[in-house]
């Protein structure tokens, strides 16, 4: 059945706390029903100690452990939440902060000489000396030179603030009997006209880089020029300050926890201006908050994300929602085999987890200028089924990376509440396991009886057929029927689309950057510029119709794999087949920028979908 939690319904009979496990969404035990449930709220009277991973009671000597660190499943029972990281604690003011024991100077490095053509390396370059605004010169002065001091000691690496997000060891100063450290940090050459977003972003990371790095700090004080008193430059600081201090912590326990800026009560930007930026720093932490719970879906084990948590997580989305102005609705099994669901389906048998399409909406107040839809891909973990995969099969958990971006845009922009749009984020949600142990309902070591298989004809709810030539081409099965309900039974006027799609984006394009497929030039112009002004960057790329050769079948009416070569395109034309050829729609190949070998989840996407659905209401 179709299930929708109005917010008054929820809020009666959940009782939410803090925690993310106050409330779980799970699969009846009857296999032939989607029946979904809500499990009692009276589990939070136990501690965790008490409750089987998985969430149930049992008395088992694994219970009597001392108290778990996280939630996960049993050997009977899948994990029903997953839990959020908490917000950072750091407040983020404008204002002067006289009391501030770490104290950052912005300075600019002088103008590039655009007239100066000869090849010379860094090491060569003459350093001109640091340029500092009217009151950044006034402490100089009163600290005796001390800061042009400083970036002459450093000028090797800190080049006097070339690099817009250097910084300086610090120097300490002792004033009125307490320690006070000065740090300057680099804001690039002089500019004509006010910092642009990508350098208000390095400069947010940086500064919360430099007080996690500053250990005992309490109080910071930013000191910022005239040319940052632009209130988009406050907000893209606002996000990658917030966002720099992500950490996850789920799954650490004792002394690996590590929480960033831990003693930091607040940072205070010196602006020259008297204007009020709060909203504009209000709207960057929102954003930030979106970013986080992107990171936090990729991130998850699968073990903890499986199609049942995920939906939990989006009803808790909704719940949370100002007003109720962010509604869910989970279609289950039996909603989804009636409207013809076959291509999600076919892929989504073999999974421990019955399917859940996690449907959120958003509507404003007032005038609806505009529907659109976003559309993620929701494969929570891919080995690749039959065409199992031979490589990187430990980093799949972040094939759900097109999910988690929709997931966290829908979280941003129930904070933002922008007006004139109604968006439509949608999940088509499940795993792809298909192989041995515990994920498959079958004895010794054999292959899932339900699995897809190669040469299985499927039945997308527009009615066409494909004909499965490779399992591992599974992602755009999920999205075909997720596509058709946001066109066919949505109405929604504009879709994008975004998913962790092939190997061969990532070829083209490396790590960095995700591709965009679109017919329809105003739309990839669009996000062309939200990509320059959040980011997320992108590059078009072209809709070669000549490919679609590739997809041809000989027993249905396309197949869901092409050559070798052109993966990428073929994939999208794919795509193009379940939505109107009148309508704009573009799809996001974001395979390269998910994920970061270092940091893991990067939270791609969220900035971008937040931005074009925000620009749809104008």
């Amino acid at each position: 059945m179709r299930t929708i939690f109005p917010r008054a319904v929820l809020l009666t009979i959940l009782r939410p706390s803090s925690s993310a496990s106050a409330f779980s969404l799970s699969s009846s035990s009857t296999a032939a029903s989607s029946k979904t449930r809500l499990a009692s709220p009276s589990l939070q009277a136990f501690p965790l100690s008490r409750i089987a991973r998985g969430g149930s009671l049992t008395p088992s000597a694994l219970n009597m452990a001392k108290e778990r660190p996280f939630q996960t499943w049993s050997y009977d029972s899948p994990c029903e939440s997953m839990d959020w990281n908490p917000d950072s604690k750091v407040s983020l003011v404008v204002g002067d902060e006289a009391d501030a024991d770490l104290v950052i100077v912005g300075v600019f490095a002088p103008a590039k000489d655009e007239d100066n053509n000869e090849e010379e390396t860094e090491e060569e370059k003459e350093l001109g000396p640091i340029i500092l605004d009217e009151r950044a010169a006034e402490l100089d002065e009163k600290l005796e030179g001390m800061l042009k001091d400083l970036a002459a000691e450093n000028g090797k690496e800190f080049r006097n603030g070339e690099e817009a997000g250097g910084v300086t060891p610090a120097a300490r100063v002792i004033e009125g009997g307490k320690a006070k450290r000065y740090v300057l940090l680099g804001l690039g050459p002089l500019p004509k006209d006010p910092i642009d977003s990508a350098t208000a972003m390095k400069l947010g990371a940086s500064v919360a880089s430099s007080i996690h790095t500053h250990k005992t700090v309490t109080k910071a004080s930013v000191i910022l020029p005239s040319q940052f008193t632009d209130a988009s430059s406050i907000q893209h600081f606002s996000t990658a300050f917030y966002s720099n201090l992500y950490s996850d912590n789920r799954y650490r326990t004792g002394k690996k926890v590590e929480v960033k800026a831990e003693t930091v009560e607040s940072v205070s930007l010196s602006l020259p201006s008297s204007e009020d930026y709060t909203s504009a720093i209000q709207t960057g932490l929102y954003i930030a908050r979106g970013v986080s719970m992107t990171k936090d879906i990729v991130n998850a084990p699968h073990n903890i994300l499986n199609s049942v948590s995920l939906a939990n997580t989006a009803m808790r989305l909704a719940l949370e929602s100002e007003d109720g102005c962010l509604t869910c609705e989970i279609l289950g099994k039996d909603e989804c085999e009636e409207r013809g669901m076959g291509a999600y389906l076919g892929v989504a048998r073999g999974a421990e987890t019955e399917p859940k399409l996690i449907h959120l909406v958003y509507k404003p107040k007032g005038e609806i200028k505009k529907k659109v839809g976003i559309v993620g891909k929701g494969l929570l973990f891919d080995t690749g089924g039959y065409n199992i995969k031979t490589s990187m099969m430990e980093l799949m958990k972040f094939d759900c990376g097109g999910a988690a971006a929709v997931i966290g845009a829908a979280r941003a922009i129930g904070h933002m509440r922008p007006e004139g749009v109604e968006a439509h984020f949608i999940v088509a949600a499940c795993s792809f396991i298909y192989s041995t142990g515990r994920f498959c309902v079958v004895e010794k070591n054999m292959i899932n009886s339900k699995a897809l298989v190669p040469s299985d004809v499927l039945t997308a709810s527009n009615g066409k057929t494909i004909e499965v030539l490779n399992t591992d081409a599974e992602g755009r099965l999920t999205l075909a029927d997720a596509l058709v309900y946001a066109d066919k039974e949505l109405g929604c006027e504009s879709i994008i689309e975004l998913s962790t799609l092939t190997g061969a984006c990532m070829i083209s394009l490396g790590k960095k950057i995700c591709g965009v497929w679109t017919e329809n030039d105003d739309l990839a112009k669009t996000i062309e510029e939200i990509s320059k002004v959040t980011g997320d960057k992108s590059w078009r790329m072209p809709m070669a119709h000549e490919y679609k050769e590739q997809l041809k079948s000989k027993i249905a009416d396309i197949s869901n794999l092409g050559d070798r070569y052109g993966g990428a395109i073929t994939a999208a034309l794919f795509l193009q087949e379940f939505v109107s050829k009148k309508k704009p729609f573009a799809h996001l190949d974001i395979a390269g920028p998910v994920w970061d070998d270092k940091v893991g989840s990067t939270g791609f996407g969220a900035k971008l979908v937040s931005e074009w659905v925000r620009r749809q209401g104008q």
